[in-house]
Formats: C-alpha cells, structure tokens, sequence
C-alpha cells in the first residue's frame, strides 16, 4: 500500500511539473509573439527550451513506466513458471466467471 502512495504521490508531482512547463512555454509563445526584435527571439528560445525540458521529461517518464512493466511481466511469467497449476485455476476461474456474465445477458 505505501507503494502506491509513493508512486501516487510521484505521479502528481510528475503531472504538476509537466503541466507548470508547459504553462511556462505558452506563458513565454505569447510574449513573443506580442514583442518584436531580440525580445522576441529570446523569449522563444526560452520557450523552446521549456519545451525541450517538458519532452525530456516525458521521454524519461515512458523509459520508467516501459521499465516498471518489464519488471511486471517478468515477475508474473516467473510466478506462472513457478506455479503452473494455480495460474490454470485462476484462469479457468476467470473463464468461468466472464462466461456466466455473458450468459446472463
């Protein structure tokens, strides 16, 4: 449970940076495109690195959550091969269940 919690709590941090870059990257695309000259050409640089900054942070968040799923599968195709007959029974139970729902109908 307090893994959820951390990975809740990390997540709604994760969302809020996201979410502040992005707003920092708008903020700065229309001051620039309300200035003109070198004004404008730093506060789109400034955009573009919020932006570049909010990618990296997306692609680092798809690397962690592509990892955390690698783990995931390896540790359920462990507990199949470590437990043959109960991964049968759970899935002839959930069979089981899904096809008395469908019936039902």
């Amino acid at each position: 449970m307090a893994i959820r919690r951390k990975t809740r709590s990390a997540e709604q941090e994760f969302i809020e940076t996201m979410r502040e870059s992005l707003d920092n990257a708008e903020r700065l695309l229309r001051e620039a495109a309300e200035s003109s000259g070198d004004k404008a050409t730093e506060l789109r640089e400034r955009a573009m690195h919020a932006l570049e900054r909010t990618r990296d942070g997306l692609h680092g968040a798809q690397d962690e959550l592509l990892e955390h799923s690698r783990r995931a599968a390896r540790a359920t195709d462990d507990y199949i091969h470590d437990n043959p007959w109960q991964a049968v029974a759970v899935a002839g139970l959930a069979g089981l269940v899904i096809g008395a729902l469908m019936c039902r109908r």
